[in-house]
């Protein structure tokens, strides 16, 4: 997804309209009563608009990449229909961009599930104990409901169903464990380590062990009446902006109404967004949708005062800051939610994968790549401690995509250690700037764009044992800090 970044701009012909909102009110309250509605009043309608857009903005980034991703086929971001799994024999290159921050460590395995008409089965081959992968089950709320790989599971060959929030069946022999997503749409990623480019053809055979089926195919029982036929509506990533409510309207049918959610969708429904609206956003008067623009523009300032100042900050990286996680680790607070999705969409759970992210340097500047040059140094024997493998990834500080650069090398990971340079003292230098550095630093080099920098620190199955990055913000284990080459 990416970031819903200078809404401001679209809120410019609203900001007279701010000074005004007072005045407007009447007018506004005259011409929906001769529609025949009962709205909120103006400022109201902000307040809803505002901690909508805060509740809205995951759903509808899923909704967008879910529609580029396994509905439009003629999308260059499609992957397969839903419950077909699709394997991916790359990392992601600059080309990705449905997904903000995106993962360039693993090849991804894909399946967006539909579960309406009867769970579905994941099947997992036994894989090699050096070999890190995990499978992460995230649903329409963005919530992670589940984890199967290295560290939730293990590296045995196993089965488990996934099912939606109406099964009310038994499991079957043969099951390890079953799963319950909160939506009926959701989707799967597989993460299987990469050591090198060497090395794809052996991840494409732990991919080819990878099944997912419907559960009556994992029984050999005749499958249960298909469920209807939806009419999407057409979502883009680079949409969201322009159609956020629309998105939403259509998007909320998709995530079922709870007792932590139902406050939010009832003021929702009172603007007409929602399965319970009594009205038609479209029907709004103008000063009414200016009130919802507005508030919308509020949202997302929230979001990015969040992002830039969640976590502590450990020499310029902001640690222990925004994270992917079940229901009950958002507990209802929409605005950490946002921020993750914001951040990084799709993200996990600390405990899986732990994310140092940053935009300064250790003094607190700015990373501007198209000035200077920065360096990055690990001291000898001080490296990200992980039980499986760390990185340090590279994205244009705007967009947060991947940037296109003449080695194709979007990031540096501690399987690359062995072809890379230490110093005499054994610590290890990574070079950040646009341009190569030559050869004989070329294997330490991170390319970076001709702008301002946003540069993400992965460490997967971090150790909690000392000394650790766990838990976050409070660990042993502090990110060394960016510095100025000059």
């Amino acid at each position: 997804m990416k970031p819903i970044r200078k809404i401001e701009k679209q809120a410019t012909a609203a900001a007279f309209a701010l000074m005004l909102l007072a005045g407007w009110g009447n007018a506004a309250a005259q011409a929906d009563s001769q529609a025949g509605s009962a709205l909120p009043s103006l400022e109201e309608t902000k307040a809803i608009a505002e901690e909508g857009f805060l509740y809205g903005l995951p759903i509808v980034a899923n909704y967008a990449v879910m529609y580029e991703f396994s509905i439009d086929k003629n999308s260059s971001q499609f992957k397969a229909p839903f419950n077909i799994l699709n394997n991916e024999a790359r990392v992601a290159t600059y080309k990705d961009t449905a997904v903000v921050t995106p993962n360039s460590d693993t090849p991804y395995s894909t399946v967006w599930f539909d579960l309406r008409s009867e769970p579905m089965v994941i099947s997992i081959p036994e894989v090699d104990k050096d070999r890190y992968y995990s499978v992460q089950l995230i649903d329409g709320n963005t919530y992670n409901y589940g984890y199967i790989g290295s560290r939730a599971t293990g590296h045995e060959a196993g089965n488990y169903l996934v099912a939606g929030p109406d099964w009310q069946g038994e499991a079957p022999a043969g099951i390890s464990k079953v799963f319950h997503s909160s939506t009926p749409f959701g989707l799967t990623l597989f993460r299987t380590q990469l050591f090198n480019p060497a090395d794809m053809p052996n991840v494409v055979k732990v991919q080819a062990g990878y099944k997912v089926q419907p559960l009556s195919a994992f029984m050999g029982k005749s499958a249960p009446a298909a469920a209807p036929e939806l009419e999407f509506l057409p979502a883009t990533t680079s949409g969201i902006k322009k159609n956020f409510y629309k998105y939403l309207d259509v998007a909320l049918q998709f995530v079922p109404e709870t007792e932590l959610n139902k406050d939010i969708r009832a003021k929702l429904a009172t603007i007409g967004i929602g399965p319970g609206k009594t009205i038609d956003f479209e029907d709004l008067s103008l000063e009414h949708k200016t009130a919802v623009l507005l508030g919308m523009k509020a949202g997302d300032e929230k979001v990015s005062a969040f992002v830039a100042g969640a976590g502590k900050d450990e020499n310029g990286w902001q640690v222990g800051g925004v994270s992917g996680g079940d229901e009950g680790y958002y507990n209802n607070d929409w605005l950490k939610r946002a921020a993750t999705a914001s951040a990084g969409l799709y993200a996990n759970d600390f405990a899986e994968a732990t994310y140092p992210l940053t935009r300064k340097d250790i003094n607190g500047n700015t990373l501007d790549t198209s000035k200077h040059k920065y360096t990055l140094t690990f001291p000898a024997g001080d490296f990200p401690p992980v039980n499986a493998f760390w990185s340090v990834t590279m994205y244009d500080g705007e967009s947060q995509l991947l940037i296109e650069n003449p080695i194709n090398r979007y990031l540096i990971n501690s399987p690359m250690l062995p072809d890379m340079k230490t110093n005499k003292d054994g610590s290890l230098t990574i070079y950040i700037q646009k341009d190569n550095p030559g050869k004989d630093k070329e294997a330490n080099w991170l390319p970076a764009p001709n702008d301002t920098a946003y540069l993400v620190m992965r460490l997967y199955w971090p150790r909690v044992e000392a000394p650790s990055i766990l838990p976050p913000g409070k660990g042993s284990w502090k990110p060394p800090g960016i510095v100025v080459a000059e």
